[in-house]
């Protein structure tokens, strides 16, 4: 089963659809259980980082995670899902997150217009079988005002400059997870995304 989160918010039903047109089954959840047993999970992400957490910690979805990514369960986070992922975010005067990796979430420059919305290239850091097909510099569609400062740069896998630039896409393990959306992003965004579930099921993440 592919799982792919419910915390009450999320561009959902747009990743489902992305994922069904590459020809697999999914499930939009937000049971625990069901996520631990998933084959695959996917985290998306829309809106504010603070009620993320604050949703996935009251459905018990952030204890679940931990889980996820200790057991190496091929695991894709989109947008504000990849910001939670880190330690603590500047957005809303200030929150901790879930702290799966180490970082912060910063706010774009001041100067530039905030969100950043459309589409804008990813220049790949390093070779990652999620790129596999794709051209360095592709376009893919973005909607955030934050972005996240790794501590460990080795873990970037594509970077994006937008009055700075900044991580656009990261790997650890199984674990990926990008800035843009994949789901918006049109045949490039579905060819990632297959990349992604290919390698999963072939375990060479």
């Amino acid at each position: 089963m592919i799982a792919i989160i419910d915390y009450g918010a999320g561009n959902l039903r747009s990743v489902a659809n992305a994922i069904e047109l590459l020809g697999y089954d999914t499930k939009i959840t937000s049971s625990p259980d069901e996520v631990l047993s998933a084959e695959v999970v996917f985290l998306p992400g829309v809106g504010a980082a603070a009620d993320v957490v604050s949703s996935l910690r009251a459905h018990g979805l952030d204890k679940a995670l931990r889980e996820v990514i200790a057991n190496n369960t091929p695991f894709f986070a989109v947008c504000v899902g990849l910001q939670v992922l880190f330690e603590e975010t500047e957005e809303g005067g200030g929150c901790r997150c879930l702290g799966l990796l180490p970082g912060k979430v910063r706010r774009l420059p001041v100067g530039i217009k905030v969100p950043h919305i459309g589409w804008n290239n990813v220049k790949k850091a390093k070779l990652h079988p999620l790129f596999d097909g794709i051209a360095d510099d592709s376009f893919f569609y973005f909607v955030h005002s934050y972005y996240v400062e790794p501590s460990n740069q080795s873990e970037v896998i594509g970077v994006t400059e937008y009055g700075k630039t900044f991580a656009s896409a990261i790997a650890r393990g199984n674990m990926v997870a990008t800035q843009f959306h994949p789901e918006k992003s049109g045949a490039i965004g579905l060819k990632m995304y297959g990349n992604f579930l290919k390698s999963a099921i072939r375990g060479n993440l």
